[in-house]
């Protein structure tokens, strides 16, 4: 074993112990051997190279506020920009007639119960449900028998009681009654008598008749049925004419009067003219509406009660534009206008009203008489902007 003297990358001298290949092989047998590390020249090189990339981004960056932009100076030479190009199409005013319209349910003239004023048996039932009728038809009857008993005793005791006020005023005229006989005789007189009309009165209630001229809606009555007085056998409807009711807000009743001509489209496909017969004067509670009724003839009965309609009323006439809806605008207000172009190409904004709704469009007031209406780019270009406005071209 030699003791030998090296350098470390420090420059300081290390001596190791130089042993014999037989000394070292026993060694590394037994001891493992210790690892060493040195520092490495390189190691600080990545430093220097990202340090030179964040100069460079710095600088990069900085550079457009030491050197600006050359087309900055040209902004104030660019050409102004050209008119907004926009279709127009000349609009004419034209008279159209106003209408109110509204949904309505059709009504029946009239609509009663029919009801038995007497008690008893039915002896027959004449009509059948559904089937018309003329105001006095006779539409059952009842058993006469108990009555026909009442009516014979009424009229014997009406016999009776007027022999007895006969004697008893002979009687009085020879001196021999008194006063107040006769008055007892007179009061059974009237008596019997009231008997006798109530017996007739209620051989009338016998028979259930017709009110008046109408159809069957309802009959609930069959023969040898018993039935108590007061009861309703049936119900009696009289669709000719109809009436037709509906409802009308507050902002639209003095656009109506009785008298008003009105037609009438019925659900079922009918037509029908009709005439405004009634206005109410109180508005419900509910809906804040008016009442009002068109009465239509229905002589054919072909339209029954109680189906949906349509009224329309004829309200006036107006001076208006028939525009398409597409064109109208809302101003900054949220106020509904069109936009039109005048003689010097400005745009100009009018308020508009609709005064009538059609499937093809719509009838407005509020503009000149004669006017080119922007139809095509209305919603690029404001009220008081210059344009470039060609005809529109027409509809195929």
């Amino acid at each position: 074993m030699k003791d030998v003297a090296t350098k470390t990358a420090g420059g300081k001298a290390v001596r190791d112990k130089v042993k014999s290949p037989q000394a070292t092989s026993d060694q590394t047998d037994s001891a493992p051997q210790r690892l060493k590390f040195d520092s490495d020249k390189g190691a600080s090189r990545s430093t220097w190279i990202a340090a030179l990339l964040v100069i460079a981004i710095v600088g990069w960056m900085g550079s457009g506020f030491i050197f600006p932009s050359a087309d900055e100076g040209d902004v104030t030479q660019r050409e102004p920009l050209k008119p907004v190009a926009v279709a127009v199409t000349q609009s004419v005013a034209e008279t159209v007639t106003q209408f109110y319209r509204a949904e309505g349910q059709a009504l029946p003239d009239r609509d009663t119960m029919l009801r038995a004023e007497t008690s008893g048996d039915i002896a027959e039932v004449l009509v059948k449900k559904g089937q018309d009728v003329e105001a006095g038809a006779v539409i059952a009857r009842f058993d006469p028998t108990n009555n026909e008993a009442d009516t014979n005793r009424a009229a014997e005791e009406l016999a009776r009681a007027q022999r007895e006020f006969d004697n008893a005023s002979k009687l009085l005229e020879r001196g021999i009654a008194t006063a107040d006989r006769v008055a007892q005789a007179r009061a059974a007189l009237a008596s019997a008598r009231a008997q006798v009309t109530a017996a007739e009165q209620a051989a009338k209630a016998l028979t259930i008749t017709a009110p008046f001229a109408g159809r069957i809606e309802t009959l609930d009555l069959d023969a040898g049925e018993f039935v108590q007085s007061g009861a309703n056998v049936g119900r009696l409807v009289d669709i000719s004419p109809l009436t037709v009711a509906i409802q009308v807000p507050q902002q639209s009743l003095t656009l109506l009067s009785v008298g008003q001509p009105a037609n009438v489209n019925f659900i079922i496909g009918e037509k029908r003219e009709g005439t405004v017969t009634f206005i109410g004067t109180s508005a419900a509670s509910e809906t804040r509406t008016f009442l009002a009724e068109v009465e239509v003839a229905n002589d054919d009965f072909a339209i029954p009660a109680g189906i949906s309609a349509e009224v329309v009323i004829p309200t006036g006439e107006a001076v208006a534009h028939f525009l398409a809806p597409s064109i109208v605008s809302l101003d900054a207000e949220g106020t509904l206008g069109i936009k039109t172009v005048n003689a010097e190409n400005k745009v100009e904004f009018f308020p508009v009203k609709v005064v009538r709704a059609q499937i093809d469009g719509i009838w407005v007031t509020g503009l000149p008489e004669i006017t080119d209406v922007i139809t095509v780019g209305q919603g690029f270009v404001s009220a008081g902007e210059v344009v470039a406005p060609s005809a529109a071209e027409p509809k195929q």
